[in-house]
């Protein structure tokens, strides 16, 4: 009986870490304010999995209350991040965190983004689909390297 709460103890822990490196790749690796407030309440639902896990394990109901205040203090998260979202949204137009420069304290230099490099036309590729049927040719060379991978 204790290997198998074990087993499923295991199994929340790795959910609930799993969704937290999730949310916190997302908040990292996004510009996008409304999918950075995304990624840092999936953050909160990574731990409430986890407190709820413990809770569980331990027959007691701790973790199962503080998951309510969590989610009480998430939903007063979305509503100030949604006001202050519209807020910069109307003032701006543009929801790209990194416009958002003037706002840092005066002594920190100001981040400069790199840009991604667009495609030019002349290099973009399109594959050539085959007619119905028609099994496509393979270039062999191409299948061995691809540069671009």
């Amino acid at each position: 009986m204790a290997e198998a709460e074990l087993d499923l103890l295991q199994n929340y822990l790795t959910v609930g870490a799993i969704v937290f490196m999730l949310g916190v790749v997302g908040l990292i690796a996004r510009r996008n304010l409304i999918v950075m407030f995304l990624c840092a309440e999936m953050m909160l639902q990574g731990v409430s999995i986890t407190l709820v896990a413990f809770s569980r394990f331990h027959n007691d109901w701790g973790g199962q209350m503080l998951v309510v205040f969590i989610i009480a203090v998430a939903a007063c998260e979305a509503a100030i991040a949604l006001a202050l979202i519209l807020m910069l949204y109307a003032r701006a137009g543009k929801l790209d965190a990194a416009y958002w420069q003037e706002m840092r304290e005066e002594n920190v230099p100001p981040y400069i983004d790199r840009e991604v490099p667009l495609e030019r036309l002349e290099e973009r590729r399109w594959p050539d689909l085959a007619p119905a049927g028609v099994a496509p040719e393979i270039n062999e060379e191409e299948q061995s390297h691809r540069s671009h991978v």
